[in-house]
């Protein structure tokens, strides 16, 4: 059964309405939150590009991307948990696992399943909330994996958008 109906929330995945990437986050976390991420990835044989700005490179421990001085480009991961939809993770800070998706690769209920699906791996595996807000409206989640619930969840009333 789905987690979520696409007719139900399909608002929220209007890039008009949301902005086209909105930010997806797990807040309170460690960098062996990070870890266990980047572990997730790779045990799922997603699809995976980590890079330094133009430079690809293997894909390092959490403790040595978060430990880069400040100064230091953000590098970013580029996870593909399906060749169509694609994840960017943003190492900003140890205390958040950000990453942005693009709403235009998240349209009908089969996409909707796996954009699902991924934040309930992420979600089960740190045993955290995993939430998208609209983009630059990080505080005011819309959706997400709810732990209690084991399940992604509704977060705000879609009528109100």
């Amino acid at each position: 059964m789905a987690d979520l109906l696409w007719d139900d929330v399909k608002c929220f995945f209007e890039p008009d309405m949301m902005g086209s990437l909105p930010d997806v986050r797990v807040p309170h976390t460690s960098v062996e939150d990070w870890q266990a991420v980047l572990d997730l990835v790779a045990e799922k044989g997603w699809e995976r590009q980590y890079s330094e700005g133009e430079t690809v490179l293997a894909v390092p421990q959490a403790k040595a991307v978060l430990s880069r001085p400040v100064d230091a480009e953000c590098p970013d991961l580029r996870v593909w948990p399906t060749a169509d939809v694609l994840a960017i993770f943003r190492f900003h800070a140890v205390e958040e696992v950000d990453f942005d998706v693009d709403l235009r690769e998240l349209q009908g209920q089969e996409r909707l399943d796996v954009f699902c699906g991924f934040l309930r791996e992420i979600g089960r595996r740190l045993g955290k909330p995993v939430l998208m807000d609209p983009e630059g409206d990080d505080g005011h989640p819309v959706l997400g994996f709810d732990v209690e619930a084991d399940r992604v969840v509704l977060l705000a009333d879609p009528q109100v958008r």
